[in-house]
């Protein structure tokens, strides 16, 4: 209409305001929702946009994925990526190798594939080691041990701590490292009746699940720390598995729950 008629002929008709033509709303935050986002970026460092939001939701915020993370870029909140050099792996050993159980494989229920995996952690004086078993279905911690050195005995305490919890796996997937290919790790697990599958030497993402676990558990907490000694690494790193990613870490992979959640939900 405006086309054929003067605007104010038109806006005198309709009876709006011709500045109201003009205007361009502005978006206007809910109080405190800056402060909710950076409080759940304060526990959870690592999180992106996505889990953010999820985090939000669980805290009774109603918003959408798209406003938090504008949020997030405007507050400065974008995590960022840190480059690992440190090897973990000796794949050059005399012990029998295993084919790749879980390469094809759906995972469907609780303990039906374990991963595992070693990395390590600096420490203001050199360094210790961290070897992990996860369960793929519900992404629970199942065992964990720091070790100070990388011998065979870090992922077999490891192990027996995971067996120790009532639980055990029809499938235990690893790399090819020495550490899961000796004679006492194979022989413990074949004991239990599972059965062992390894990826391939340099295929990495084939044991994905646990290289994933690893750059979070680095990445929410080793990146974050500044460990004093042996004991001070393991009391924090302990309380991170057991309470913040067992408890309160949301995964995108269990519909935004915990592995707790989601394991009690299972059953």
């Amino acid at each position: 209409m405006a086309e054929q008629f003067p605007k104010t002929a038109v806006c005198r008709t309709l009876g709006v305001r011709r500045s109201s033509l003009y205007y361009k709303p502005r978006r206007v935050e809910a109080p405190g929702l800056k402060s909710a986002i950076g409080e759940v970026c304060t526990h959870f460092p690592r999180y992106g946009y996505r889990r953010v939001t999820a985090e939000l939701h669980r805290r009774d915020w109603l918003v959408n994925r798209k406003h938090v993370a504008r949020l997030m870029a405007e507050m400065g909140l974008q995590a960022r990526k840190v480059v690992r050099k440190r090897r973990t792996t000796n794949s050059q050993h005399p012990f029998p190798r295993y084919p790749n159980l879980v390469q094809y494989l759906v995972v469907q229920r609780p303990d039906q594939v374990w991963v595992a995996d070693i990395t390590y952690i600096r420490l203001r004086h050199g360094f210790v080691y961290l070897a992990v078993l996860m369960d793929v279905c519900t992404r629970a911690i199942r065992g964990w041990h720091l070790g100070r050195s990388l011998d065979q005995s870090l992922t077999l305490e490891a192990l027996l701590k995971a067996f120790e919890t009532a639980h055990h796996p029809e499938i235990h997937h690893s790399d090819q490292g020495v550490q899961y290919a000796a004679s006492g790790y194979t022989e413990l697990l074949q004991s239990q009746g599972v059965r062992i599958s390894m990826a391939e030497v340099g295929e990495p993402t084939q044991n994905g699940f646990a290289e994933r676990l690893m750059r979070t558990i680095k990445e929410e907490e080793v990146d974050l720390s500044d460990y004093e000694d042996y004991h001070h690494a393991y009391q924090q790193i302990g309380q991170f598995l057991e309470d913040v990613y067992m408890r309160k870490r949301v995964h995108s992979s269990l519909n935004y729950l915990t592995p707790a959640e989601f394991e009690a939900q299972w059953h």
